[in-house]
């Protein structure tokens, strides 16, 4: 039994509450994990996990195994690093995950720079607009944006992002612009359906400081941030969108912004990480990077 490689799945286990999770993770099999597992547990005489057919919970041993398992992973980790030089050229693979549209228009556009800067790590994109588990899904580093529902995430705070209420030059023709929010009850409003979204809208009077709460409905409802972005080009309705989602579209005359003085505090965008566990150079440099790279677009979608 290679010691680390048991402990090391043995940690994963804990964290994803799944043995075939960790196998797919690693590249192995279930049974490989859990005999690697049973075999930890032989080596020390204790029992580290109850099982049953549908959970996994720690012992008291077990918990406090983990927590030094973590210690001792990380200690190795660091030993590493500094035998290979690894602090200033990390290498290996990042994880990242966000949204389909903040991926295709923010992230992806800047991985040349930080591929050239730092060659030796790959980057795996993965875009979804569905809120994922980090820990589950083996994710480094998530962009996210708002309120973080997950408050035991580690998050590291990179821009923010005003609102904007806009329609295409063609849609306005049509259908007239709005003067006030109230007005938008009488436009084809597109909702984004996707992370508890709801089509109760409000916006707030920046001179008056009252809150207005308009109930806006349309023809089109998406869970898809890019399809919405879409709908928006082609003339089919109007929405308020964070402006990393269309400031490009604005800034080239194909959508236009109303009711600037109606929109509510921007949209901060976080990065963030799975706590309890030592983050690596090459997260860590990943994160630092785009960090620097959006700090001079903090109203992003504008620049």
């Amino acid at each position: 039994m290679d010691r680390l490689t048991a402990m090391n799945m043995f940690v994963r286990v804990v964290e994803t509450g799944s043995f075939s999770a960790v196998a797919k993770e690693l590249q192995s099999t279930q049974p490989t994990v859990s005999k690697n597992v049973a075999e930890l547990e032989s080596w020390l005489g204790a029992k580290l996990l109850n099982r049953s057919t549908r959970s996994l919970h720690l012992t008291a041993t077990g918990s406090d195994y983990y927590e030094r398992c973590l210690a001792i992973l990380q200690d190795v980790e660091e030993a590493e690093h500094v035998v290979g030089q690894l602090q200033t050229q990390p290498k290996g693979l990042v994880r990242v995950s966000t949204v389909v549209a903040f991926g295709r228009l923010h992230l992806v556009p800047r991985l040349a720079g930080f591929l050239e800067k730092y060659p030796d790590i790959k980057v795996d994109v993965r875009l979804n607009d569905r809120v994922v588990d980090l820990v589950e899904e083996g994710i480094d580093v998530a962009f996210r944006m708002g309120n973080l529902a997950d408050s035991s995430l580690i998050a590291k705070k990179l821009c923010y992002s005003p609102w904007v209420t806009v329609a295409s030059p063609a849609y306005f023709k049509t259908n007239g612009i709005p003067q006030h929010p109230k007005d938008l009850q009488d436009h084809n409003y597109l909702n984004y359906s996707g992370s508890g979204a709801n089509i109760d809208i409000q916006y707030q009077d920046k001179n008056e400081g009252e809150p207005y709460i308009v109930r806006a409905e349309g023809s089109i409802t998406s869970n898809n941030t890019e399809a919405i972005r879409s709908a928006l080009l082609c003339g089919l309705g109007i929405t308020r969108a964070p402006r990393w989602l269309v400031g490009d579209a604005i800034t080239c005359g194909d959508l236009v912004s109303v009711l600037d003085q109606f929109q509510p505090n921007p949209l901060s965008i976080y990065a963030v990480y799975p706590p309890g566990r030592h983050l690596p150079s090459r997260v860590r440099c990943f994160i630092d990077y785009f960090a620097a790279q959006l700090k001079d677009c903090s109203s992003i979608g504008g620049c």
